[in-house]
């Protein structure tokens, strides 16, 4: 049984198109609508804000997970989880000097808590928080920007975490230049999720339906 699931980045979507863009995802089986929400400061980008979650929102029942890249995110936490709709809310624990209380107050919404870790944080800094996620985000690129080449040095990382999964029972996801042979060699190692930009989803010449059924079909 093929227990991966699938976000794509709608960082990556034509917003000049959405309603088609969101239907034709819903319609491929994705399970995730993955949302980089970027403040300018906690990286050096701006991306998705609160109307284009609520576009979202408004257009699929599926699941979305709020990619928090701000400062401060304990703040928002309200506004992503009861206002507009998130089903996971990822928060950087660099960016939050109250990381403990922002992921419980996203519990205490019923919503999935979950870290999400540059390509540069340590297991070490993080392991105590393993004890409240239901995922952890790790960033294979530096966070900010679609297009970046893959850090393998991330992926001896990523096994490290995986070492942690049967204690803490959190699911692991990977974000950042995440091509179909990353998906085939991460999903062996043990990782969940994979969030889909342009190395295996967006702008390619064959239709979602079809990439879709691929991805779902790897062993």
């Amino acid at each position: 049984m093929n227990n991966k699931f699938f976000c794509p980045s709608m960082m990556c979507a034509d917003f000049t198109k959405l309603t088609q863009e969101v239907e034709s995802l819903d319609a491929a089986g994705i399970d995730i609508f993955h949302m980089d929400v970027m403040d300018g400061s906690f990286v050096p980008n701006f991306a998705l804000g609160v109307e284009d979650f609520k576009a979202i929102r408004a257009l699929t029942d599926k699941p979305l997970d709020a990619h928090l890249m701000i400062q401060n995110p304990g703040n928002y936490i309200d506004l992503f989880a009861k206002d507009l709709g998130a089903d996971i809310i990822y928060v950087h624990p660099e960016a939050d000097p109250h990381i403990v209380s922002t992921l419980t107050k996203i519990k205490s919404h019923g919503k999935k808590c979950g870290i999400a870790i540059n390509p540069e944080t340590s297991i070490e800094s993080i392991k105590e928080l393993f004890n409240i996620i239901d995922n952890i985000l790790v960033m294979t690129v530096n966070p900010g920007f679609s297009g970046q080449p893959y850090l393998d040095f991330v992926t001896n990382k990523i096994k490290k975490i995986v070492n942690y999964q049967e204690t803490y029972h959190f699911k692991i996801v990977v974000d950042g230049a995440i091509s179909v042979d990353k998906i085939t060699e991460l999903g062996k190692i043990g990782v969940n999720g994979f969030v889909l930009g342009t190395s295996a989803l967006f702008n390619k010449d064959e239709s979602y339906q079809v990439i879709m059924k691929n991805l779902k079909n790897l062993n």
